[in-house]
């Protein structure tokens, strides 16, 4: 039997289809490090462009399984 689970190196063999970035233009982290609308840290958001798919599929399941991304805050 195959394993579900992956390393954070290791993107899924099927990954989910998902927009660019989790960006909903409410971006505000002037109470915490995380983003109010997108749920990702600020460092997070700095260098979204530079992370592998992996990683950032790891940000996505997180912020997912927070209820990010938010439109209404």
């Amino acid at each position: 039997m195959a394993s579900a689970v992956h390393d954070a190196a290791t993107p899924p063999a099927n990954p989910v289809e998902r927009p660019d970035t989790p960006c909903v233009a409410v971006c505000s982290t002037t109470f915490d490090e995380i983003c109010r609308g997108c749920g990702r840290t600020y460092i997070e958001v700095a260098h979204w462009v530079a992370m592998s798919d992996a990683q950032k599929e790891v940000v996505w399941q997180r912020i997912t399984a927070q209820g990010y991304p938010r439109r209404n805050t």
